[in-house]
């Protein structure tokens, strides 16, 4: 859902306009997000949802974070929508600046997607305390589609937004 802003509108009014579609769109991506990595890993493995949260928690405690029970789930939780807080606002400001990443948000948003498995995947998680897990090839293909399909959400989004 976005909030519509006419354009003509003063500024301030404008800019709660962005904020809110941009805090929509972090909430709906992260839960979708997180409702994707659950269903994936406990069909296919059988792991419980909080332990999937704990996981993530795990890159900021390692190990620690899965004795921790649901605080540190929680705390999983909280992170997995800070981070796509992240990934949300960094587009937006871009696109407020660089008026191509409204003008063609299928394409910026489909690499914008890409970058972000990429720098999750091979600088974020690395340098978290994470602890190492095997390779699962179909978690890894599944998850460049999802970040792909994010991106082309967070860029679309931001071109209605702006």
């Amino acid at each position: 859902m976005s909030v519509p802003v006419d354009s003509g509108a003063p500024q301030d009014l404008r800019g709660q306009g962005v904020v809110i579609s941009a805090a929509v769109v972090m909430l709906m991506l992260a839960t979708a997000d997180l409702l994707f990595a659950c269903t994936y890993w406990y069909s296919k493995f059988g792991v419980p949802p909080a332990r999937i949260a704990q996981n993530i928690a795990s890159g900021l405690l390692g190990k620690h974070a899965f004795v921790g029970g649901g605080s540190t789930a929680a705390l999983g939780v909280l992170l997995h929508y800070a981070m796509m807080a992240a990934m949300v606002g960094v587009y937006y400001v871009a696109a407020g600046r660089l008026v191509v990443l409204t003008q063609r948000p299928w394409l910026y948003g489909a690499l914008y997607g890409a970058l972000l498995f990429i720098v999750m995947n091979l600088i974020v998680v690395p340098l978290s305390a994470v602890p190492k897990a095997p390779v699962v090839m179909s978690w890894i293909i599944s998850s460049i589609v999802v970040h792909v399909i994010i991106g082309l959400a967070i860029a679309l989004s931001a071109r209605r937004a702006l």
